[in-house]
């Protein structure tokens, strides 16, 4: 029953047209121009840290944007309502849905990964791949919670706003495309605490150093993950 329901939620997703080009074609398209122009400041090796801070960019995109959306209009539509009327327990349902996110984020990396491969990445050692993944797991569990609050409690129309204005604040501000070194002072200390900076340096260390990403990133990602899953447990509604 978990892996039915996964793969629909999957699928469903990787069939979806705009979520192919917020998950897939823009983050390729961005890691593309990160990596060959020198518009936005930005470490050596180069197209080391675009990649390190498009995959950051990745797992946001799934794990809260498209989330937070798909599940806004599932509930519009009462998709919930049934699949809660189903055999299916709700523990599953949620399950389903976060090895979906997982599923989606893998194929985001390894197509991301080829893509700078064929820029002239060279891959991290093996405890920077290490360290890598295990950011990605935390980041796409804190953004997920993050979608599922989201998604769980506004009306579809107000998720569908608010989902894609926080993607490019996140972006812009956040500590994605301008690292937190590129931020003005009064800004970083509020930007380093927020999941996406966290994540987006923690895999410039782990991918670009090779290195543990230090303790902060770690816990700033565990810190929103289980603040948002606990308000989301609470707030989040079937219909």
């Amino acid at each position: 029953m978990l892996w039915a329901q996964t793969r629909t939620e999957a699928v469903l997703t990787l069939r979806n047209g705009e979520q192919v080009l917020l998950t897939v074609l823009i983050p390729v398209a961005l890691l593309v121009a990160l990596s060959l122009m020198s518009v936005v400041p930005m470490p050596e090796p180069r197209v080391g840290s675009a990649v390190a801070r498009i995959l950051a960019l990745a797992v946001i995109s799934s794990a809260f944007t498209g989330q937070a959306i798909a599940l806004g209009f599932d509930r519009r539509y009462g998709v919930l309502k049934r699949l809660a009327a189903t055999a299916l327990p709700r523990w599953l349902l949620v399950a389903g849905r976060v090895a979906a996110g997982f599923a989606v984020v893998a194929v985001q990396v390894v197509i991301l990964c080829v893509t700078a491969l064929l820029l002239g990445w060279q891959p991290p050692t093996a405890a920077g791949a290490l360290w890598a993944v295990v950011l990605l797991v935390l980041g796409t569990l804190s953004f997920g919670a993050l979608g599922v609050l989201l998604g769980g409690a506004l009306r579809a129309e107000i998720v569908l706003a608010l989902a894609n204005i926080a993607w490019f604040l996140l972006l812009l501000v956040g500590g994605v495309a301008l690292g937190v070194d590129g931020l003005p002072s009064w800004l970083v200390t509020v930007v380093e605490l927020l999941p996406s900076a966290a994540l987006a340096e923690g895999l410039q260390s782990a991918l670009v150093d090779g290195s543990a990403p230090g303790v902060r990133p770690v816990l700033v990602l565990i810190a929103w993950g289980v603040a948002a899953g606990t308000l989301a447990s609470r707030t989040t509604k079937l219909g």
